[in-house]
């Protein structure tokens, strides 16, 4: 095997390396950083979706009252 193709596998071999090692850290990213965002956001709407619907059926009470 000549130099040149060794320098071509092993060039291959290295770039192969950082590129899987980039998918690896993008896939810790979100699963550590943007999931647990989301789903503080969904449940933060959620909360404020359930906050409306009792402030509306609280003032409907209050209307009747009167």
């Amino acid at each position: 095997m000549n130099e040149a193709a060794l320098l071509y596998y092993g060039g291959g071999t290295l770039l192969f390396f950082f590129w899987v090692y980039g998918i690896a850290a993008f896939v810790r990213d979100v699963r550590g950083r943007y999931l647990p965002a989301l789903r503080r956001y969904r449940r933060g709407r959620e909360e404020q979706r359930a906050e409306a619907d009792r402030r509306e059926e609280r003032e409907e009470r209050e209307q009747q009252l009167y």
